[in-house]
């Protein structure tokens, strides 16, 4: 069973950055692909950005590129998301997703690993 849990969520106003962070349990995180999703009410979660299991590849959902940036530290099971100049429609919770498929380098399938997701506000 893989843990997953997010933190780094919060209130911050338009044009302001936050970094959010996932930490996954498992002795084989350095071989797994990671996700970034968001969700609002009412909507589908959906996709903002991934990353392979040596950061070989980077993938971003069109709304946050540029402004967005994934990146992992396999020494100590942790991912990132960078987000800068923030506007009021990413307001959402945002949610980590393991992958756990050994290797996986192609575009980004979720697996069944969840965080509980963690809120992301941001004010006009």
């Amino acid at each position: 069973q893989i843990h997953v849990e997010e933190s780094g969520g919060g209130l911050v106003q338009a044009g302001g950055s936050l970094r959010l962070s996932c930490v996954a349990s498992g002795r084989t995180f350095s071989t797994w692909a990671l996700g970034w999703f968001r969700q609002v009410p009412g909507k589908e979660r959906e996709f903002v950005a991934a990353i392979t299991y040596a950061s070989h590849q980077k993938f971003y959902a069109d709304s946050v590129k540029g402004r967005f940036t994934i990146s992992r530290d396999n020494a100590n099971n942790i991912m990132y998301l960078q987000m800068n100049n923030l506007t009021a429609e990413d307001t959402a919770v945002y949610y980590c997703n393991v992958n756990g498929a050994a290797y996986y380098n192609g575009p980004y399938r979720p697996g069944e690993y969840w965080g509980q997701g963690t809120q992301v506000t941001v004010s006009a």
